[in-house]
């Protein structure tokens, strides 16, 4: 999946605005998850996504052995932060982005993903081939 296709499907599905808070919505969440999940799973979907899309991953992964702990309320509320929405338009945002990285990594990732973190955030999370439950 290319970039724009990327984020022309997370504004759509999200019901963004625009492609500007779609683009937000990506970097907050991928950010956010990279301080969750331990650095060599960031960097294995960061290593699936177009580049500048990964980068987001990159520019929070620290942990080789796991990242930081928090839960789905923290996530959801750091994704908020970082995009300037609401919390509940950031949970469904999270949702979509980790819905359309499922897809863009062909559900490769998805499971060490869902592997990775606690029971509530991986409700944000699609199991599977990272298509949406129907």
């Amino acid at each position: 999946m290319q970039h724009h296709e990327l984020v022309g499907q997370v504004q759509a599905r999200a019901r963004l605005a625009d492609i500007g808070a779609a683009t937000s919505a990506i970097r907050a969440t991928l950010q956010t998850l990279g301080e969750r999940v331990p650095d060599g799973l960031a960097e294995n979907i960061a290593a699936e996504l177009p580049r500048e899309i990964g980068e987001y991953l990159r520019q929070t992964a620290k942990s080789p052995s796991g990242g930081l702990r928090f839960d789905r309320e923290e996530f959801v509320g750091r994704v908020a932060d970082r995009a300037g929405m609401d919390r509940p338009e950031a949970a469904e945002a999270a949702r979509v982005v980790l819905e359309v990285v499922g897809e863009a990594t062909q559900g490769r990732i998805m499971e060490r993903l869902q592997a990775a973190l606690p029971t509530d955030i991986r409700q944000l999370v699609p199991a599977g081939t990272g298509k949406p439950p129907a």
